[in-house]
């Protein structure tokens, strides 16, 4: 993609996800991605906060291609927004790029003042898959 047509930093913008064919659409697989340095802003303190992402999902026709991921991510770096918030956004961006037939993501978020938060979001709702072995 041509860096004339990237939003402009901290804009995250589901446009940046890309995906390529998904080679066994007729099985059933689980891709696991783990993101360890997540990075937004609180928008109350303007501080910044870090967490661990872990996406697990079964594709269906597509799957997310890894650097326009990490590019997605790397724009909430100056966004401020709460950790249910950016969690559900995420879910609900990369759900709509893919249309994967479930989809789990666990954010898992760095202490702050002592107290470490743990989001889980799936698609379908409540349909939360599994931790790798």
């Amino acid at each position: 993609m041509p860096s004339s047509s990237l939003p402009p930093a901290g804009s995250p913008s589901r446009d940046l996800l890309e995906t390529f064919a998904n080679q066994f659409p007729d099985r059933d697989y689980t891709i696991e991605i783990v993101c360890p340095e997540f990075t937004s802003v609180c928008p109350k303190t303007g501080q910044p906060d870090f967490g661990t992402l872990t996406f697990r999902y079964v594709p269906d026709r597509v799957c997310v291609e890894l650097k326009s991921l990490k590019l997605y991510l790397q724009a909430f770096r100056n966004e401020g927004i709460f950790y249910e918030h950016v969690t559900n956004r995420i879910v609900d961006d990369v759900v709509a790029a893919l249309a994967p037939r479930r989809l789990t993501l666990v954010a898992a978020f760095s202490p702050r003042g002592g107290i470490t938060s743990r989001i889980t979001v799936s698609h379908p709702a409540f349909d939360h898959l599994p931790p790798a072995p």
